[in-house]
C-alpha cells in the first residue's frame, strides 16, 4: 500500500525535551508532520487545535501522567479512535497489559530503537490509512444504493397508476366478455392470461415500491387495532380468484375472531399476507389445495399458510432471507419472481414487532406463517 505520510500528523507527548526532538527528526525522514508537548495540559490543547492522527504518549510525566491522559482521551468522545502508542520505561508485563486495558494500540520501550520506532508508527499509519479507504469506499456504496433506490422508487411510483389502470379494465373487459355466450374461448383465455400478467405486474411494482421505501427509511408503521381471523378472511376472498387460475381451493381455520386481535400496520400486514398467499399459489401445483389456519398461543396471534406443493431445498432456505441475492426460483407452471415479497414481508412483519418463521421439504410442500403480539383493544 503506497501511502503519503505527509497527510498524517503524530503529536509526541514527553516531558524531556530531547526524547521529543529525537521522535520528531525520526518521523519527520518519513514525511511524518511531528508536533510536540511537554505535558498532558500541552498535550490536550494541541490536541483540540491540530487534530493529530496518532499519539505517541509517555507514561511517566509529572502531573497527570501517560495512563491517565489515556484515559481521559478514550473517554472523550471525538478523540477515543486516535490510537495511541505508549512510550514506557516500565518493561513490566503488570504495566505494559495495564496500557493495553487503557485503550493503547502499541507500546515502544524506552530507550527506544529508531528504527522499531518508525515501523511500530508507520504500521499504526496503514492501518488508519486502511480504514480511511474502506469509510470512504462504504460512503460511495451507499451513495449508489440510495441512487439506485431512489431511482427503483420513481419508477415503480410511475409505472403503478397506469399498471392499476390497465389490471380494472382487463378485469373490467374479462368480465364483459364472460358474459356474452358467442365469444370464442381463445379470446376468453387470452383476456385472462393478460389480466393474471396484469395483475403480477402490479403486485411486483407495489412490492419493489414499498421495498425501496423501507431501505430508504420512509416507511413508518401506522399501527392500529383489528382482528386478524376477520382481516385475513377478506384477503382469502380476494386471492380466490388468482387461485382459480390453477384450480386451487383455499381453506381458511380460525379461532374464534375476538382471539385475533392485534395492534399493526393494516397496509403492510395486508401486504404481507398477500405476498404469502401468492407465494404459496405460486409453488402449488395445480388441482391442489392451500390451507390458511389463524391461531392463539400464549400471547402471540399466529398466521399460517400452507401448501401441498414443490417445497425448497435445505440449501435454498437458507439463501431466502438474504437481501444481497434477492433469492427466487420459477413456479409450478413456470411463473417468476423477484424474491422481493418475501424480504419485504419479512421487513413490514419487523416494523410491527412480527416474526416471519417457515419451513419445507423438498417435494411435499411448505408452510410460511407469522405471528404478531396479540391486543385487546383497550
Amino acid at each position: 500500500m503506497d501511502i503519503d505520510f505527509s497527510k498524517f500528523t503524530v503529536l509526541a507527548v514527553d516531558d524531556i525535551p530531547t526524547n521529543t526532538l529525537l521522535i520528531k527528526m525520526t518521523l519527520e525522514q518519513s514525511g511524518l508532520r511531528v508536533i510536540t508537548a511537554q505535558n498532558a495540559e500541552e498535550a490536550f490543547q494541541l490536541i483540540e487545535q491540530e487534530r493529530p492522527d496518532l499519539i505517541l504518549l509517555d507514561v511517566l510525566m509529572p502531573g497527570i501522567d501517560g495512563f491517565e491522559m489515556a484515559r481521559q482521551l478514550k473517554e472523550h468522545p471525538e478523540h477515543k479512535w486516535v490510537p495511541i502508542i505508549f512510550l514506557t520505561a516500565l518493561d513490566s508485563t503488570t504495566d505494559i497489559v495495564k496500557g493495553f486495558q487503557l485503550g493503547a494500540d502499541d507500546y515502544v520501550t524506552k530507550p527506544f530503537n529508531k528504527e522499531e520506532l518508525m515501523v511500530r508508527v508507520s504500521h499504526q499509519i496503514q492501518l488508519l490509512e486502511a480504514k480511511r479507504t474502506i469509510e470512504q469506499q462504504k460512503k460511495e456504496l451507499e451513495e449508489i444504493i440510495a441512487g439506485r433506490d431512489a431511482m427503483y422508487s420513481v419508477i415503480a411510483h410511475d409505472l403503478r397508476m397506469p399498471m392499476a389502470t390497465m389490471k380494472m379494465i382487463l378485469n373490467v373487459l374479462f368480465l364483459k366478455i364472460k358474459e356474452n355466450e358467442h365469444t370464442c374461448n381463445d379470446l376468453l383465455e387470452s383476456v385472462q392470461s393478460a389480466n393474471e400478467i396484469c395483475e403480477e405486474l402490479y403486485i411486483l411494482l407495489d412490492n419493489l415500491l414499498k421495498w425501496t421505501k423501507s431501505q430508504l427509511g420512509r416507511l413508518k408503521a401506522l399501527p392500529q387495532f383489528f382482528y386478524l381471523g376477520e382481516f385475513i378472511k377478506g384477503g382469502v376472498e380476494v386471492a380466490a380468484a388468482h387461485a382459480s387460475t390453477k384450480n386451487i381451493g383455499i381453506r381458511f381455520e380460525s379461532v374464534n375472531n375476538e382471539e385475533t386481535g392485534v395492534y399493526a400496520d393494516t397496509d403492510m400486514i395486508k401486504t404481507a399476507v398477500r405476498n404469502l398467499i401468492n407465494n404459496a399459489i405460486k409453488y402449488s401445483y395445480r388441482d391442489s389445495e392451500i390451507t390458511i389456519s389463524i391461531e392463539r398461543e400464549a400471547d402471540r396471534v399466529i398466521c399460517k399458510v400452507a401448501d401441498t406443493g414443490c417445497g425448497i431445498c435445505e440449501k435454498d432456505q437458507a439463501r431466502l432471507l438474504n437481501p444481497a441475492t434477492h433469492f427466487t426460483t420459477y413456479g409450478t407452471e413456470n411463473e417468476s419472481g423477484s424474491g422481493l415479497g418475501l424480504l419485504l414481508t419479512d421487513t413490514f412483519l419487523k416494523l410491527n414487532n412480527g416474526l416471519l418463521f417457515f419451513h419445507s421439504k423438498q417435494g411435499e410442500g411448505s408452510t410460511f406463517g407469522f405471528s404478531l403480539p396479540a391486543h385487546t383493544g383497550k
